[in-house]
C-alpha cells in the first residue's frame, strides 16, 4: 500500500475539506492511506499528490465522488440510538400531527422530515417505519421524507433500498426484518411500502440550502463532529432557516449545540435531547 507522506497529508486532507467540508489532520494518516488506496491504484497515480492533481484537473469531477464516497465515513444502521425513535413516536410526530391537523382541518395532513447525511438510508427507513407503524393508513396525510448525502455511493445504495446480511442485522429485529423487507440475492430489500416513502439526493452541507424549503423534522445526527467550530455554527444556521417555527431538530447522543448555535434551546423528553428554534 502506498505510503503518504506529511506533505501530502497537508495536500489531501486541504483537497478533502475544499470539496466536502470534513476536516482531517496528521492523526488520520493511516485512516487517509486505508480508504484511498483503492482510488490511487484505479487511476495509476504515483503518489498522493499525483491523486490530488488528478483530482483537481479532471473536469468531469469523477475523481472527486470517489475520494469523498471513501472518505465518507457512512456509519450508520437501523434504529441507531433507539432514543431519537421512541421520542418520535411517543412526542414528537403526535405533537405535530396534532398541531398541523389543527391547523387545515379539511386538507391533508402534512408533514416533512429531513435525514441530513443520510448515508445509506438506514436512517430514514426507520423513520417511515416509525410513521407507519403509528399511523397506519398514510392515505389521510401528505408525508414526505428526504434523505440527502455528499456520497453518490451511499445515495445510491439508499435509494435501492437493498442490504447486506451484516447491515440489516444491525438494529433490526426479526419482526421489523420479516414485516418490512424481502430476501433479494443472498441480500434484503426494503419493501416497497416502505421504500416509496422516501426519496434521496446529493446534497453538500456546507453549500447553501436553496429550494429545500421548510422542515418540520431534521436529523442531522453524528455528522458535524467532522466539521471545525466555525463550519458547525455555519451549518446550524442554514439548518435553522430551514426548519419550521414549531419544528424539531435531532442530532446525535453526543453532540451539543451549546457554544454552536444560539437559535436553537434544548429540551429533555424521554431521557432524550432535542432541539427547538427559540
Amino acid at each position: 500500500m502506498l505510503k503518504i507522506t506529511p506533505n501530502e497529508i497537508k495536500l489531501i486532507t486541504s483537497y478533502i475539506y475544499d470539496v466536502s467540508g470534513i476536516h482531517l489532520d496528521a492523526t488520520k494518516k493511516y485512516l487517509l492511506e486505508t480508504r484511498l488506496h483503492a482510488v490511487v491504484e484505479e487511476y495509476s497515480c504515483s503518489s498522493y499528490h499525483d491523486l490530488c492533481r488528478k483530482a483537481r484537473a479532471e473536469a468531469s469531477k469523477k475523481i472527486e465522488r470517489k475520494i469523498i464516497d471513501a472518505i465518507s465515513t457512512n456509519e450508520t444502521l437501523f434504529f441507531r440510538d433507539s432514543g431519537p425513535f421512541e421520542l418520535l413516536k411517543h412526542k414528537i410526530f403526535p405533537e405535530l400531527i396534532d398541531a398541523r391537523a389543527a391547523k387545515s382541518p379539511v386538507l391533508k395532513t402534512r408533514l416533512r422530515v429531513w435525514s441530513a447525511a443520510c448515508s445509506t438510508g438506514q436512517e430514514l427507513y426507520s423513520v417511515a417505519i416509525v410513521l407507519q407503524e403509528l399511523l397506519g393508513d398514510l392515505s389521510k396525510y401528505s408525508i414526505t421524507l428526504l434523505g440527502t448525502d455528499i456520497s453518490d455511493a451511499a445515495v445510491a445504495q439508499a435509494s435501492s433500498g437493498k442490504y447486506n446480511k451484516f447491515e440489516i442485522e444491525r438494529g433490526l429485529s426479526k419482526d421489523k426484518l420479516s414485516r418490512y423487507f424481502t430476501p433479494s440475492g443472498g441480500n434484503w430489500k426494503i419493501k416497497d411500502q416502505i421504500r416509496s416513502m422516501a426519496n434521496f439526493r446529493k446534497i453538500n452541507l456546507m453549500m447553501p440550502l436553496v429550494g429545500m424549503g421548510k422542515f418540520d423534522i431534521i436529523l442531522c445526527r453524528n455528522v458535524a463532529i467532522y466539521f471545525t467550530l466555525e463550519d458547525r455554527k455555519k451549518l446550524f444556521n442554514r439548518l435553522a432557516q430551514t426548519l419550521e417555527p414549531d419544528g424539531y431538530l435531532l442530532i446525535g447522543s453526543t453532540e451539543s449545540l451549546t457554544g454552536v448555535s444560539p437559535r436553537f434551546t434544548p429540551k429533555r423528553h424521554l431521557r432524550s435531547i432535542f432541539y427547538q428554534l427559540k
